[in-house]
């Protein structure tokens, strides 16, 4: 479980060994996880700071294609060493074959078509918390087509 102890401890770890690139993650994400709890003047569950987690490793990801599309390969090369720092804190997702087998069964039990991407989605998140969105979607478009 990924608490902001945790990140805290490991945010001293990595100023000791001098890895600038995981402290300015570790103090950009310790500094998110604050500001969402002030904001919600509460502790945040283990599922909260992982959707905080989530969101940080996708929007370095989306920064990551777009300097690639730019040109920028060392911009990207760097967002996404920050990308592979962060997922380092995410739960382990499910098997490629694991979600394949769940978009079998959920079309089968549901009678999905194409029409019904966005309702078949709905029920993959819900069953499939851990699993990367972006995956299950190009899996269950190649197999409602």
């Amino acid at each position: 479980m990924v608490t902001l102890e945790s990140i805290e401890q490991d945010l001293t770890a990595s100023l000791k060994a001098r890895d600038a690139v995981r402290t300015g993650v570790l103090r950009a994400l310790k500094t998110r996880l604050q500001n969402e709890h002030i904001a919600q003047m509460k502790d945040l569950t283990e599922d909260q700071v992982t959707a905080l987690i989530r969101s940080e490793v996708k929007r370095r990801k989306e920064a990551a294609e777009a300097f690639k599309t730019g040109g920028r390969t060392e911009l990207a090369d760097k967002e996404e060493q920050e990308s592979a720092i962060l997922a380092e804190y995410l739960p382990a997702g499910p098997s490629e074959q694991d979600i394949l087998t769940e978009v079998e069964k959920v079309i089968a039990d549901n009678g999905f078509t194409s029409k019904d991407f966005g309702q078949a989605m709905g029920k993959l998140k819900a069953s499939l918390p851990n699993a990367d969105g972006a995956e299950l979607a190009r899996i269950l478009k190649e197999k409602l087509t």
